[in-house]
């Protein structure tokens, strides 16, 4: 799956916001809470430390939500069924 780097400010404000059939994932480099408000579908999440560990998984988050990640330093937001592939202590490589 590809995954893109939200690097530039309208990436990271931007993120899913507004996209069907989400088919890739999105990186938010030291993010450490999200939102899915204006998101078209649900979406799943990982938490990851700064060795790129799984250390949260938070699976088909509604629209309109807002979360806060507790134990991780980076946020990775896939299409919603997607974490299925990954568990805690996994190691994700972008």
């Amino acid at each position: 799956m590809n995954i893109v780097i939200a690097k530039t400010y309208k990436q990271k404000l931007m993120g899913l916001m507004g996209k069907k059939n989400i088919n890739f994932g999105m990186f938010f480099p030291n993010a450490k809470s999200i939102h899915t408000f204006f998101m078209l579908e649900p979406i799943d999440v990982l938490g990851l430390d700064n060795n790129m560990i799984v250390r949260e998984k938070y699976p088909n988050i509604k629209p309109n939500k807002i979360l806060f990640l507790k134990n991780s330093s980076h946020t990775l937001e896939l299409p919603n069924g997607a974490s299925l592939n990954y568990k805690i202590g996994d190691k994700v490589n972008l």
